[in-house]
């Protein structure tokens, strides 16, 4: 007799809880996924700012699985679905597509940023979304400190934007903050560390909206402590490769402008809402049972591609309802009705600083040493293997002691040299 067969579309928080919660299940569980490793995205600043090297964060699918036998991994982009045949459409690696046929679809393809409309700002302030796009941002900032050792303004080189100051837009200002006048003294004794500017933006009135307000003051004076200028109800009118202008007539001149202010659904949220018939929401996201995280009886979809009871974007969602799914997938295969998805709020944390973070958590407010005890606690537990977990202790340890980065390196394309 055939195995029930489960396919499962984004290798994320939310997709890879599935697959791992199935584990003992008697199915046939693949993974479909257009890269080969999980991504931790919550410390993908980390890797922008050559803190972290970028395989501490990735860990190989199929590394994270060789243990697992009823799961199979599959390398490809995802482009539509076929729910009356129930068939998954897939671009292969070696050019053709094809197709994975399911019993039970479970999409967790998560989200992408959001312009709000002006998608042309990409090319001037691009995002940090993926581990391409944080090795690019990190090559980016190596190379404006490279080109303000010889161009005849190094200010306008040393002045940096980041739009969004929510946990992302934070960590990222803190972290540029600290790799500018620590990580990289010493190293570059051509330039004063005094010149270079660092800019959060946000059109909304406070740094962290979703902290509390003690907190979110604590994070906005350490900011600006450590030399970062916060300028919040300030809406971005224009970007362009020397800047960016607000509706109020606001200009802050940047060389490097990162984008965090907004995300929305995976474009495979509408080609699945299209093929089931599922409502979306202003987002894009689609609305699920609440109950099961269902969009009909064979088909599921979890993560922040998802509006269920509008909960946040962020991992802990995504691996609570990765796991629920996978719950209620076995209790079906046994005759039996799991219990109602239930999301167990845990908090929300945002690093600030090497030694300092602010946490969150239901009645408990932590800042300081403490919030940063809190938040490293929760992200190792959260990282995929212990190889991982210790790889990343030990850098930040470093980085504590020493104020030295583990990957301040340029990865671009060499321009070719035309020899006369």
């Amino acid at each position: 007799m055939n195995k029930h067969r489960v396919v499962v579309v984004g290798g994320g928080f939310g997709g890879l809880g599935v697959v791992r919660g199935l584990k003992r299940a008697d199915v046939q569980v693949t993974l479909v996924d257009r890269t080969n490793h999980h991504l931790f995205q919550p410390l993908l600043y980390q890797v922008a700012t050559a803190l972290l090297p970028a395989g501490d964060i990735a860990p190989a699918f199929r590394a994270i699985l060789r243990k697992q036998r009823n799961a199979h991994v599959l390398l490809g982009e995802v482009t539509g679905f076929d729910t009356a045949a129930k068939r998954v459409l897939v671009d292969l690696p070696d050019g053709t597509s094809g197709h994975v046929e399911y019993d039970t679809l479970v999409v967790a393809a998560g989200s992408r940023d959001s312009y709000f409309g002006n998608d042309q700002w990409a090319e001037s302030a691009p995002p940090m979304k993926t581990l391409e796009q944080a090795v690019d941002l990190r090559s980016r900032l190596l190379r404006a400190f490279e080109t303000a050792v010889v161009a005849d303004d190094p200010k306008q080189w040393l002045s940096f934007a980041v739009v969004g100051a929510g946990p992302t837009g934070v960590e990222l200002a803190g972290q540029i903050a600290d790799l500018a006048r620590r990580a990289l003294k010493g190293q570059f004794r051509e330039i004063d560390p005094r010149d270079v500017r660092i800019t959060l933006l946000d059109a909304v009135p406070h740094v962290l909206p979703p902290f509390s307000a003690e907190l979110r003051e604590h994070a906005r004076v350490k900011l600006e402590r450590l030399g970062v200028t916060v300028m919040t109800s300030a809406i971005v009118d224009r970007i362009d490769a020397e800047g960016l202008t607000t509706k109020d007539g606001d200009r802050v001149e940047a060389r490097t402008i990162i984008w965090a202010a907004g995300v929305q659904a995976s474009p495979l949220a509408r080609e699945l809402a299209a093929a089931t018939g599922a409502e979306t929401d202003r987002k894009g996201r689609i609305v699920v049972n609440p109950a099961d995280c269902s969009v009909t009886d064979d088909v599921f979809a979890i993560g922040d591609m998802v509006n269920l009871d509008d909960l946040p974007g962020i991992a802990e969602p995504a691996l609570q309802e990765g796991h629920h799914v996978a719950r209620v997938i076995k209790a079906r295969l046994r005759g039996r009705r799991a219990k109602p998805f239930r999301y167990l709020d845990l908090g929300t944390m945002a690093t600030i600083s090497p030694g300092d973070a602010v946490a969150d958590i239901k009645k408990l407010r932590l800042r300081g040493v403490l919030g940063k005890a809190a938040w490293a606690v929760v992200h190792i537990a959260f990282l995929v293997g212990w190889r991982n977990r210790l790889a990343v202790l030990t850098q930040w340890g470093w980085n504590l002691v020493t104020g030295r980065r583990a990957q301040p390196i340029i990865l671009e394309p060499t321009r070719a040299i035309e020899r006369k």
